[in-house]
């Protein structure tokens, strides 16, 4: 078998993403060597392959629905935004330069083509199936002439595509309609039918439906997806964030001490990664919130300083907003705060920055002995230590290169007191780590808090998977969807008019 498909959607944010990762999860349940792929990926949550390419956090977690490594082909593209209009180009894993949006549609993609293509055919040649996922909407007909991760994949490789609608938000049968009819001819040809995400009531009121878009598009629909709190993965942006979202909505065991702890984390501006403080949310009686006043660091327990893509400008918005100097004040209560990547290095001494903002020389918030210089080179590893009698396993994203001038060592970084620092992502996902860390925390903000002994976040991982195969399991019709994905596209589609502008 050498089969393929691509999941669209009627719009961002449809759940393509998550449909990917349950059919790569269904798949993988019946034995199938399934891998995931996204072309071109916009992303501020990334992960390090073990070969120490970057690609998009999704892209990681359906490689896990997949029970396979993740690699630098299963997200080839990968844009970092630098702000409104420019974004950092991430190319089969490494950085190679910024670009404004004008610039990237205007010529670069269209000449990445060939290169996500190769790492479509590689992966084909290696797997068994390989499920694609689109980004925005396949009808974006301005950006057609260069689309290189929709309707230009699909038909550069031949595949069949999937196009998925979230009913929630309403208008769901002109969605499907309006993005059919919006496409040329010969990909219109690919696009073989629906299928409706986050479905509520009962599905006999939608089959008429269901039976006149039939009708009107010749296509059919390929499953009704029941609406489910807290199904998502590792989100591409915002915040309604992976397991932290399921752990909110589902029935989550008491804590297991006399009290609870509160995270407050700092949503900086272009803020990466933040993806790190889920583990801390699937702890029984860790309670986790973003925050953007300084008053709303008053009751925490801990304060995180995530991740960003612009540390220069967070640390300005940090002080602009005061948030700057009711963390300094936290830290001569030596109450504690932990920062992480870019919340590490503007807790230092000095910034020296040419690279990301080059704004030169910065003065940091000087509560840690550290001083940072960005290097062109990303540092982009998977390391392994130990912290606090405990193994624990991360990885880095980088241009700051930090020198650490004193404290006691942690991480790769330091702590002073009850400020902590490090560049490594994921740290909290190691368990044993991760309950230490928290005693610690509970022990200086005073909290009668004890970690529960048996949470394991890898094992949360795996349910949110199974939970997503189950979905497509039990509501998709798996038979037309396997035919799909063996033999392609039904033949013989007709063409709905007026089809894509000239």
């Amino acid at each position: 078998m050498n089969g393929g498909l691509l999941v669209a959607g009627t719009t961002s944010d449809a759940g393509k993403s998550v449909v990917t990762a349950g059919i790569c999860r269904w798949l993988a349940r019946q034995g199938v060597k399934a891998a995931p792929f996204k072309a071109q990926n916009m992303s501020l949550n990334s992960f390090v392959t073990r070969e120490g390419a970057e690609i998009g956090r999704a892209q990681a977690m359906q490689a896990q629905a997949c029970r396979v490594e993740p690699t630098a082909h299963m997200n080839p593209v990968l844009l970092k935004p630098g702000g409104e209009r420019s974004s950092q180009v991430v190319l089969l894993g490494r950085p190679v330069g910024e670009m404004s949006a004008r610039g990237y549609h205007g010529g670069r993609q269209a000449r990445l083509l060939g290169t996500v293509l190769d790492s479509l055919a590689e992966l084909r040649a290696t797997y068994d199936a390989v499920i694609c996922e689109g980004a925005g909407s396949p009808a974006e007909i301005n950006l057609r002439r260069t689309d290189i991760v929709n309707m230009g994949i699909a038909r550069g490789a031949g595949l069949p595509v999937l196009v998925v609608g979230d009913i929630d938000r309403g208008g769901v049968f002109a969605s499907f309609f309006g993005t059919v009819a919006l496409l040329a001819p010969e990909d219109q040809a690919l696009v073989a039918g629906f299928l409706v995400n986050k479905f509520r009531g009962d599905v006999s009121l939608l089959e008429p439906g269901l039976e006149m878009l039939h009708g009107l598009t010749g296509r059919r629909t390929y499953g009704v997806l029941p609406f489910r709190h807290g199904l998502g993965i590792d989100e591409e942006d915002g915040l309604r964030v992976s397991l932290r979202g399921t752990v909110r909505e589902s029935v989550v065991a008491p804590p297991v001490g006399e009290d609870v702890l509160r995270v407050a984390v700092c949503a900086v501006p272009l803020m990466s990664n933040f993806t790190d403080v889920d583990a801390l949310a699937a702890e029984p009686g860790v309670v986790v919130r973003f925050v953007d006043r300084p008053e709303e660091l008053s009751d925490a327990d801990l304060v995180v300083v995530p991740g960003t893509r612009g540390t220069v400008r967070a640390l300005e918005w940090l002080r602009e907003r005061g948030l700057a100097d009711a963390i300094v004040r936290r830290v001569a209560e030596e109450r504690p705060v932990l920062g992480i990547c870019g919340g590490f290095q503007l807790l230092g001494e000095h910034i020296e920055d040419e690279v990301e903002s080059r704004a030169g020389h910065v003065d940091g918030l000087g509560l840690l002995p550290v001083r940072v210089r960005f290097a062109r080179e990303k540092t982009l590893t998977r390391p392994v230590g130990e912290a606090l009698g405990e193994r624990v396993e991360g990885y880095e994203i980088h241009h700051g290169v930090a020198e650490v001038a004193g404290g006691d060592p942690f991480l790769d970084g330091c702590r002073v007191g009850q400020t902590w620092g490090t560049h490594w992502h994921g740290s909290l996902e190691s368990d044993g780590f991760r309950r230490a860390f928290l005693r610690e925390v509970a022990a200086a903000a005073g909290r009668r808090f004890v970690p529960a002994p048996d949470t394991s976040f890898a094992a949360l991982r795996e349910e949110q998977l199974d939970r997503l195969g189950d979905l497509i399991e039990h509501h998709a019709d798996t038979d037309a969807l396997w035919r799909l994905i063996e033999s392609g596209a039904p033949q013989g589609l007709p063409f709905i008019p007026p089809g894509a502008p000239a």
